[in-house]
């Protein structure tokens, strides 16, 4: 009886001993993806977030493309005009073709390096194959009245006539 238990503790610590390695190589790529992408925005001049609907966050407010370009033209006017700039995820929005795009627009408009996180991979930012596009301006989406729901513009209910 003595041997059964015996083995049941060995097996059960090979067991928990191999579950232990397996878990500890699936985690350690992403520790060390973490590590890079921080040691990496040191090394850059500006660090921006990529936010909701092509804006962006600057120094912890939201800006819309045009007033992202503004800060860069103002930083440009005061001799601050950062040669390399990256562009990351935020927690609410991922980098979606606008940011790129926007910041591409910005490449060709101050002439800075702009590098983005693609999956942990940095890349810089061509702008004549991301094809850059004009900064615009933020518009949220207009918000109808409850009354006015349901009707068509000359004031009527959507009915048969």
């Amino acid at each position: 009886m003595t041997r059964f238990t015996t083995m049941f503790h060995r097996a059960g610590a090979a067991l928990l001993l191999g579950s232990l390695l397996v878990l500890g190589g699936c985690h350690g790529n992403s520790v060390k993806d973490q590590a890079a992408m921080a040691k990496a925005q040191n090394e850059f001049d500006t660090t921006l977030k990529a936010y909701k609907s092509g804006q962006f966050l600057v120094d912890g407010a939201v800006l819309s493309a045009l007033d992202t370009g503004s800060h860069f033209a103002y930083l440009k006017d005061v001799g601050k005009l950062p040669k390399t700039v990256l562009l990351l995820p935020s927690d609410d929005s991922k980098i979606r073709k606008a940011h790129l795009q926007f910041m591409a627009r910005m490449v060709l408009d101050y002439g800075f390096a702009v590098y983005y996180d693609d999956d942990g991979e940095l890349k810089k930012i061509n702008p004549v194959e991301t094809k850059a596009r004009a900064l615009e301006d933020y518009h949220a989406p207009a918000k109808m009245n409850d009354e006015l729901e349901g009707k068509d513009a000359s004031g009527r209910t959507d009915q048969q006539y």
